[in-house]
């Protein structure tokens, strides 16, 4: 690589880049830690992207019709961090930079959403990224079709990585952008053939524009490091029916001693490498120093968009009022006012009835109020539609040729599902929900994680979720699913009981502002518990009484989901017996840990032997057993201790132990009878 014609080619450009580049030795060699290679060998196609083609405004990096960057590789994140601060934005100054990698610093080790403006989405993870772009193009795609290529109209353009794209997840991603021709999408591939362990070739041999090719993509080839064909291949993208990958031929860590090697992957810091290479690049001023004409043109680059911004806000102001109130109202996870009431009016009407119903079918009732009240709601499911019980009658399915239809067909892509729903509710303006089945979690698993850390309330239907589902057997049977879950920071777990529950449960879900939501829902029917009506919403407070003792209270009963049915029989056989027994519903642990500490007394006082009953494992239960004012000693547990079997799930019920005198039986062993 001759960087001398490089840099006489056309100057004014190569400084740009070469700020980029600079920024990231220094960066990188202040803190002795990161990435080098990937923004120093991607910095020349990221200027040209920034420059000519990237609509966004650093003055208003949250303006809904920006476009959106995606920085997949995110272990290059100084990439991105130095494109923050050249080109203006506000809370990424120098010194962040200076901070790379450190306590406090909006510069983490990769970037992270929420840490500084234009991140749109934490990566690292490799192939998150481009999977979550997915959902950020899906939700263009639709909001467009609803408000009108005036106000929305948009691209998504992602840089990855080889390593983003030989993880899995990476075909799930372009498969399904392929499969609904996502033009909006621009896939940017560092093509720089090096991964940590050596050349690419030593573990994997795909030919990745022919993968693109054949998944339904429009692909270019070009060299990553001339701008004039980097600007031709982006305007040929934008151009394009289809989503478009653009191969870049890079050298990573470009001009260094360690271009084109494992070690141009990782952290350069050697003093000497740094000045040798600052000097092949022409750059003659300090560290973490851009001469002023330099940092001008970036800033120019920042303030380009200002005027497009401004254009698009007097065409907002033309929609209707409630056009305006709809669009603002979603963007800001604000629900419909109806919301509350229509909630109500659905659990009044259940109370009454009282049907028998799979918590699947609950959730289906629910969704068939929330849809038609909530536009922005997008639905879906991972090929077990008829399972999961996602799609409502009014939505419609979307597809290239039905851009306002707001359920998708995800095929068995769970992984791709959960992070392309996560991409939704970045963007704005959406509120995703996907189902499939419980144990199915151990496939969106990184992405469920992703969306608690990123404080987005996605919001993830997990159906047949214990050994209820019968006959399929333990290879389908969740038995440390919901602890999984339930381990997880920032994430709420419900696992209703019948469908008054269930639609609390998607009240909270769908009014949550930061934090996902996992619904642990049955395949088997269960009987409406909640008789009674309560405008008020009990799951809220995550765990209730359901029924009380009517004499001297000497056990306590928990339980969640279809075991609660089991707690209240139970209970019924122990009051028969003289044993004052209380029944408390545990629909959300999460929530219950929130409530203050003199609810969590009235509900969970101190004397009575407990125990819990849930067909899943033990781990977590004992905080509620012999924690929150219990004894070790007086506590028990009915619930799963192995993996379950192939049967009906009355037969495995029983079998298994998980049944009303198998309680009764405990509680009598705890009281000494």
């Amino acid at each position: 690589m001759d960087l001398t014609s490089l840099r006489t080619a056309n100057p004014e450009h190569w400084f740009k880049a070469a700020a980029i580049r600079t920024l990231t030795l220094d960066a990188v060699h202040a803190a002795n830690s990161g990435h080098s290679g990937m923004p120093m060998g991607m910095a020349d196609v990221a200027t040209v992207l920034f420059e000519k083609h990237l609509k966004f405004d650093a003055a208003a990096p949250d303006w809904p019709d920006r476009d959106r960057f995606i920085l997949s590789a995110g272990h290059g994140s100084m990439l991105l961090y130095a494109l923050l601060h050249l080109t203006g934005y506000a809370d990424m100054t120098i010194d962040e930079l200076r901070n790379f990698r450190q306590w406090g610093a909006r510069t983490a080790g990769h970037p992270e959403y929420g840490h500084a403006a234009g991140i749109e989405t934490t990566t690292g993870p490799l192939g998150q990224g481009i999977a979550n772009a997915v959902g950020f193009a899906m939700a263009e795609e639709a909001q467009r079709a609803h408000f009108g290529r005036k106000v929305v109209d948009h691209h998504t353009y992602v840089i990855a990585g080889d390593g983003c794209l030989m993880e899995g997840v990476s075909q799930e991603a372009i498969g399904l952008a392929g499969r609904h021709a996502l033009s909006r999408l621009i896939v940017l591939w560092d093509n720089n053939n090096i991964t940590i362990d050596g050349t690419v070739d030593i573990a994997d041999r795909t030919d990745q524009p022919a993968r693109f090719a054949a998944s339904g993509w429009n692909v270019i080839e070009i060299d990553g490091h001339d701008p004039a064909a980097i600007d031709a291949a982006l305007t040929r993208a934008k151009a394009a029916d289809r989503p478009t990958m653009i191969a870049c031929k890079t050298h990573i860590a470009l001009g260094s001693s360690a271009q084109d090697t494992s070690k141009g992957h990782g952290a350069l810091t050697d003093p000497g490498l740094i000045a040798d290479t600052r000097a092949a690049y022409g750059w003659t001023w300090g560290p973490f120093e851009i001469p002023a004409d330099i940092k001008a043109q970036w800033e120019a680059i920042g303030t380009r968009g200002a005027t497009e911004r401004a254009a698009w806000e007097a065409r907002f102001a033309t929609l209707s009022a409630a056009k305006q109130a709809q669009f603002t109202r979603a963007y800001d996870r604000q629900p419909p006012k109806r919301l509350a009431a229509t909630i109500r009016a659905l659990k009044k009407q259940v109370s009454a009835s009282a049907p028998k119903l799979a918590t699947r079918a609950s959730s289906e009732k629910v969704l068939e109020v929330i849809n038609p009240i909530m536009p922005e709601t997008m639905g879906g499911s991972a090929d077990l539609t008829g399972s999961n019980n996602t799609k409502t009658g009014d939505l419609g399915v979307f597809s290239p040729e039905n851009r306002k239809g707001r359920y998708i067909h995800y095929g068995i892509r769970e992984h791709g599902m959960a992070a392309a729903m996560n991409g939704m509710a970045l963007h704005g303006g959406m509120r995703p929900y996907g189902g499939t089945f419980m144990c199915f979690t151990d496939y969106a698993r990184p992405a469920m994680r992703l969306a608690a850390l990123m404080k987005i309330p996605t919001v993830f239907v997990m159906t047949h979720d214990s050994i209820g589902l019968g006959e399929d057997g333990p290879t389908h049977q969740p038995v440390e699913h919901l602890a999984i879950s339930r381990a997880t920071p920032n994430t709420f777990v419900f696992r209703p009981c019948d469908t008054v529950e269930t639609a609390e449960s998607w009240e909270i879900a769908l009014t949550a502002q930061s934090t996902p939501s996992v619904l642990s829902l049955t395949r088997q029917g269960l009987p409406t518990l909640r008789t009674e009506h309560k405008t008020r919403n009990l799951t809220a407070q995550g765990a209730y009484v359901l029924a009380d003792a009517t004499g001297r209270r000497q056990a306590i009963l928990l339980a969640t989901g279809s075991e609660v049915a089991i707690a209240m029989q139970a209970r019924e056989m122990l009051e028969a017996a003289g044993i004052g027994t209380r029944v408390v519903s545990m629909p959300c642990w999460e929530l219950f840990e929130e409530q203050a500490e003199a609810y969590r007394k009235r509900v969970l006082p101190a004397g009575p032997v407990r125990v819990a009953i849930e067909a899943g494992i033990r781990f977590g239960w004992d905080r509620w057993l012999f924690g929150e004012r219990g004894r070790r000693e007086k506590s028990g547990f009915v619930g799963m201790h192995d993996f379950g079997a192939s049967a009906p799930a009355d037969v495995l019920y029983r079998e298994l132990g998980i049944t009303a005198e198998a309680t009764v039986e405990k509680v009598r062993a705890l009281l000494g009878r």
